[in-house]
């Protein structure tokens, strides 16, 4: 996964060829992760409507990687973990705030605190309390190291002192799982891989990362309404072009972007797998990219001083 990743964004380093009356033929969408996860099916959704705003097919894949062109032919559907947290945790051989162009948030999706039933806690405090009273008996699932959910666990414990041990999975659906079979006691999780658990009985819902609490699970407070002050994490898909993509290119799909988020099917489509349509415009997406990485870079010497 790390090298397909990795082959996607090194294709859109290279300069962009001219543009003729674009768009003249299909569209690529590259999607650099396995299908049926969040960021596919949220490809699958944009790809749809630029198809028809454009005129032009538009096809989501993975294959053509390392083959792309930048030339406006082909687009990433690229996600936090490769822009804004992998400077901050890896040694990369490209700079994202330089190498790509941002066009527009896609969506963003709420990480969901979940935890095994058999843990004696229904609240946040309690499970912090808990974890204090029974030091390293608590442990997180999470997709790996560096990643967001690694990220928003350690952000928990650097903000209220919990004492839970990291175990790595091979991805969020089976970090997910692991909570659900007991093979561990809590996960932070993206609300794609919770929906379909949260009235099934099998976890626990105690919190949502976000500001605000999510459409897809109302009943569930945000940390920050159980005490944990200043804590805010949030996944997210957006869209991006090679360095030295015609401005005009730029500018025509950031406005499609804009006009999808308040499209009320792509509302309801991203709500089935717990996402909320956004969009932003490239200048707006620029500062957030530079205002998350230098968080990103302060969490990781945060967590190093644990």
């Amino acid at each position: 996964m790390q090298n397909l990743l990795l082959a996607v964004l090194l294709a859109f380093v290279a300069p962009a060829q001219a543009q003729d009356k674009w768009p003249n033929r299909p569209i690529k969408l590259i999607v650099p992760f396995a299908p049926g996860g969040n960021t596919d099916a949220v490809a699958r959704v944009a790809a749809h409507h630029l198809q028809n705003a454009l005129g032009v097919a538009v096809v989501v894949g993975a294959d053509a990687a390392a083959k792309a062109t930048p030339d406006g032919y082909a687009l990433c559907v690229c996600s936090i973990g490769a822009i804004t947290i992998s400077p901050a945790t890896e040694q990369l051989p490209y700079d994202p705030l330089k190498d790509l162009i941002a066009i527009s948030l896609l969506n963003t999706n709420p990480l969901i605190l979940l935890v095994n039933p058999a843990v004696k806690a229904s609240t946040v405090p309690q499970l912090i309390a808990l974890s204090r009273l029974q030091p390293n008996s608590l442990n997180y699932s999470s997709s790996g190291v560096g990643g967001l959910m690694y990220f928003s666990a350690e952000l928990f414990k650097a903000k209220t002192g919990a004492r839970i041990t990291h175990v790595p999975y091979r991805g969020g659906a089976p970090a997910t799982a692991a909570v659900i079979s007991g093979e561990v006691q809590l996960v932070f999780t993206n609300m794609s891989d919770a929906v379909s658990q949260l009235d099934s009985g099998r976890v626990r819902a105690l919190a949502v990362t976000t500001r605000k609490r999510s459409p897809s699970a109302p009943d569930v407070p945000t940390l920050a309404e159980q005490g944990v002050s200043g804590y805010h994490t949030e996944s997210w898909n957006a869209l991006f072009a090679p360095k030295g993509t015609a401005q005009a290119v730029i500018d025509r799909v950031a406005q499609i972007a804009a006009d999808m988020a308040k499209d009320a099917g792509v509302q309801k489509q991203m709500a089935t797998f717990g996402s909320v349509a956004v969009a932003n415009t490239p200048q707006e997406f620029v500062q957030m990219l530079r205002d998350e990485t230098a968080l990103s870079a302060n969490l990781v010497k945060e967590i190093a001083k644990q």
